[in-house]
C-alpha cells in the first residue's frame, strides 16, 4: 500500500513577524518556527529538484515569450507550487509514487522552479535583445550561455549577506513570498483553520482565474466573443472618462486583481506613498513637461525615459543609506567570512549553522567576477577594471532592488540598469555595447538576488533550512540557463523581428535607446533629467532619516521605495496597489479576527489564480509556436 499523504499539522505562518533585538528576533524564529519542521522534515530531495527544474523550464518559455511581447515577466513560484502539488497528488493516487512531497520539499521545488523559470532569463528580453538591435546580430550561443549563467550565479550568491538583514531582522514583507508560503500551507494543512484558509484560497484563486479569462481569454474561443471581454469594456470606459491624452500618460483605470491583492499584503504606508507619488508624476510632472514643450512624447515607453531618473535616484539613495544605517546588523551577516580560512571552522551557534555560509558568497562573487570580466573582454574589449566596477556597483544596486522588492513586491530591474548605464555613460561614453552589458550585469544580478530573497521569505515563514533552500535555488540556474537561451535564440532569429508587431520588445527598445543616448555622456542629458536625479536622491535620503528622527510616527512616513517606484511604472498600477491596501485596512477595522485569518489566504489565492491563468492563456495562444521554434532551434 502507498504511504499516506504527507500533510503538515495545522501551522500558523508568522506573517506578523517578531519583536525585540536582532538576537531575540532570530531566536524566536528558531524556537517557534524552525524547530520541529526544518530540522526534521525532508526538503532538499532529488525529486523536488527534478520537479522544480521541469516546471521551471516549461514556465520559462512563457516568460521569454511574454517578455518579448510586453516587456513583463511572471513570477513562477506560486504557479509551480500549485502544479507540483497537483501533479504529485495525481501520481500518488495512481500509485506511481509511494508518497507525496512534504511542504518543505515543495518549498525547495518552487525555489528551483523560480531560478529556472524567472531569474535566469530576465535580461535576455532587455539587455541581450537591445544588443541585437544595436549591432544587428546576437552574441554567439556559447557567449550568451556563459553570460546568463554567471550573471545568475553573481546575483544568487550576492543575496547571501542580505538575507539575514532584510528577512530575519527587518522582517520585510516580500508579498509574493508570503503568497507562496500561504499557498503551500493551505495545500498541505488538514486542521480546521488550515482547511478554512485552503477553502478561501481556492475560491479566491478560482474567481481570479475566471476574472483573468474574462479580461483576455474570450477571444481565444472565438473572435466573435472578443467584444464581450472585460478589457474592451474597461478601454471604452477609459476613453469616455479620461480621453486619449490622459490615457497616453497611463492615467486610466485597469482591472488586474493580482495588483489589488499585492496591495492588501503590502500595506497602507507603501501603497499610499506609491499612489500619491504616482499622481504627482503622471498628473503633474508629465503634463508640465508636455505643456512647456520639453517633450512631445506620448505613451509609457517614451515618457518613462523622462520620469525614471528621479524615481530611480530616490530608490537608490534611500536603499543604500538604509543599509548603511543598519551597518551593525549587516556586519553580522559577514561574521563568518574569515571562517573559510580555518579548516573545520563552523558557525558560532546553531542558528549560524543553518544559514548560508558567508564563504559561499565570497566564492560565488570572485568566480563570477573573473568569468564576467573575461567574457566582457572577449565579447567587446571591455577593460577589466570596468568589469570590476560593474560588479561592485551591482552589489550596491542589488541592495536597493531587494529592498524595493521586499516592500512593494516589484523589482525595478530596468531602473537599476539605468543607473549603471548613466555611470558608464560618463566613464566610457564612446561604447554603447559596454554601456549596455555593464547594465546587464547589474540588472541580472538584481533580479536573481530579489528572486532568491522572495523564495527565502517563503522558507522563513514555513520553517525551512535556509542553506538547503539556497542549494535548491542554485541548482535551478543550470536548467534555466539552457532552456531560456535556446528558447530566446529560437524566437529571435534576427534583429528585424525585434520592434515588429510580432515582438514589440518594449524593454529592449528602451535599453537600446538609453545606450545610444549615453554615447554623449552627461553632456547629452537634458537638464531636467539631471535635476530629477538631484531632487530624487535628496528625497530618498530625507525619507530614510525621517523614521529615525520621529520613530513614533514611522508608520505615517512616506516609503522611499513606494515613492520612487511610482515614477518608473504606470499610474494605474499605483491605483490598484492603493485600492488593495484600502480594502485590507477596511477589512481589518471592520472585522479584525476574520482579517487575520483570511486576508493573506485570499490575497494569495488571487495572486496564484491570476498568475496561473495568465500562463495558461499564453500557452493556449502561443504554445504551438513556441514549441515549433524551439524544436527548429534544437534541430539546427
Amino acid at each position: 500500500m502507498p504511504a499516506p499523504p504527507v500533510h503538515a499539522p495545522e501551522f500558523h505562518l508568522p506573517t506578523e513577524g517578531f519583536q525585540g533585538t536582532p538576537e531575540e528576533i532570530e531566536r524566536q524564529w528558531f524556537e517557534q518556527v524552525y524547530r520541529g519542521r526544518g530540522d526534521t522534515m525532508k526538503q532538499l530531495t532529488l525529486r523536488a529538484v527534478l520537479m522544480g527544474s521541469l516546471l521551471g523550464g516549461v514556465l520559462s518559455l512563457t516568460n521569454i515569450y511574454i517578455g518579448l511581447k510586453a516587456g513583463w515577466g511572471f513570477g513562477v513560484a506560486i504557479t509551480a507550487c500549485i502544479l507540483s502539488y497537483a501533479i504529485w497528488t495525481t501520481l500518488y493516487k495512481l500509485r506511481v509514487v509511494g508518497s507525496q512531497m512534504t511542504i518543505l520539499e515543495n518549498n525547495c521545488m518552487q525555489s528551483t522552479a523560480s531560478a529556472a523559470g524567472y531569474s535566469t532569463g530576465g535580461t535576455l528580453i532587455s539587455a541581450f535583445a537591445a544588443y541585437i538591435i544595436i549591432n544587428g546580430q546576437p552574441l554567439g550561443l556559447g557567449l550568451t550561455l556563459a553570460w546568463v549563467f554567471f550573471i545568475a550565479v553573481l546575483g544568487v550568491t550576492m543575496a547571501v549577506p542580505m538575507k539575514r538583514q532584510m528577512i530575519n531582522i527587518e522582517q520585510l514583507r516580500f508579498p509574493s513570498g508570503i503568497a507562496a508560503a500561504e499557498t503551500l500551507n493551505a495545500l498541505h494543512s488538514k486542521g480546521d483553520g488550515g482547511m478554512r484558509a485552503a477553502k478561501a484560497l481556492g475560491i479566491a484563486g478560482a474567481l481570479a482565474m475566471a476574472s483573468q479569462f474574462w479580461v483576455d481569454g474570450l477571444r481565444l474561443i472565438s473572435h466573435a466573443w472578443e467584444r464581450f471581454q472585460l478589457g474592451g469594456f474597461v478601454g471604452t470606459l477609459n476613453e469616455a472618462i479620461w480621453g486619449k491624452a490622459w490615457m497616453g500618460r497611463t492615467v486610466m483605470f485597469s482591472w488586474d486583481p493580482i495588483f489589488i491583492a499585492a496591495g492588501a499584503i503590502t500595506g497602507m504606508r507603501v501603497c499610499a506613498s506609491m499612489f500619491i507619488s504616482g499622481t504627482l508624476c503622471w498628473m503633474v510632472f508629465v503634463p508640465l513637461l508636455q505643456s512647456h514643450g520639453v517633450t512631445d512624447a506620448t505613451g509609457f515607453r517614451d515618457l518613462v525615459q523622462w520620469t525614471l531618473w528621479g524615481g530611480t535616484a530616490c530608490m537608490v539613495s534611500s536603499g543604500i543609506l538604509s543599509f548603511g544605517l543598519q551597518w551593525k546588523s549587516a556586519l553580522r551577516a559577514f561574521r563568518g567570512l574569515g571562517a573559510m580560512f580555518r579548516r573545520g571552522a563552523k558557525g558560532t551557534d546553531e542558528m549560524d549553522a543553518i544559514e548560508v555560509p558567508s564563504a559561499w558568497f565570497l566564492v560565488g562573487q570572485v568566480a563570477s567576477l573573473v568569468a564576467l570580466a573575461w567574457l566582457a573582454r572577449a565579447s567587446f574589449g571591455m577593460p577589466y577594471w570596468e568589469s570590476t566596477l560593474a560588479v561592485v556597483l551591482s552589489f550596491l544596486l542589488a541592495l536597493v532592488a531587494c529592498r524595493v522588492t521586499g516592500e512593494t513586491d516589484t523589482t525595478p530591474i530596468g531602473a537599476m540598469g539605468k543607473v549603471t548605464q548613466l555611470t558608464f555613460g560618463v566613464i566610457n561614453p564612446s561604447s554603447p555595447n559596454v554601456n549596455l552589458m555593464a547594465a546587464n550585469i547589474t540588472a541580472g544580478a538584481a533580479a536573481s538576488s530579489a528572486d532568491l530573497l522572495t523564495d527565502l521569505k517563503s522558507g522563513y515563514l514555513l520553517g525551512a533550512h535556509p542553506r538547503r533552500q539556497f542549494l535548491a535555488q542554485f541548482s535551478g540556474i543550470f536548467i534555466g540557463t539552457v532552456v531560456t537561451v535556446f528558447a530566446f535564440t529560437a524566437m529571435v532569429p534576427n534583429a528585424q523581428i525585434l520592434g515588429s508587431n510580432q515582438f514589440p520588445a518594449p524593454a529592449a527598445m528602451t535599453w537600446a535607446a538609453v545606450a545610444k543616448a549615453m554615447t554623449g555622456g552627461l553632456k547629452a542629458m537634458e537638464p531636467i533629467k539631471l535635476w530629477s536625479i538631484v531632487v530624487g536622491g535628496a528625497l530618498g535620503i530625507v525619507f530614510s532619516v525621517l523614521p529615525i528622527w520621529f520613530p513614533r510616527k514611522a508608520r505615517y512616513m512616506p516609503s522611499a521605495a513606494g515613492v520612487g517606484l511610482a515614477w518608473v511604472f504606470h499610474w494605474y498600477y499605483g491605483l490598484l496597489f492603493f485600492s488593495g491596501a484600502v480594502l485590507g485596512w477596511w477589512f481589518q477595522r471592520r472585522s479584525p479576527k476574520q482579517a487575520r485569518e483570511f486576508t493573506f489566504p485570499v490575497a494569495s489565492g488571487i495572486i496564484a489564480g491570476g498568475s496561473l491563468m495568465g500562463v495558461i492563456l499564453i500557452l493556449w495562444e502561443n504554445g504551438p509556436e513556441i514549441a515549433r521554434k524551439l524544436i527548429e532551434q534544437i534541430h539546427h
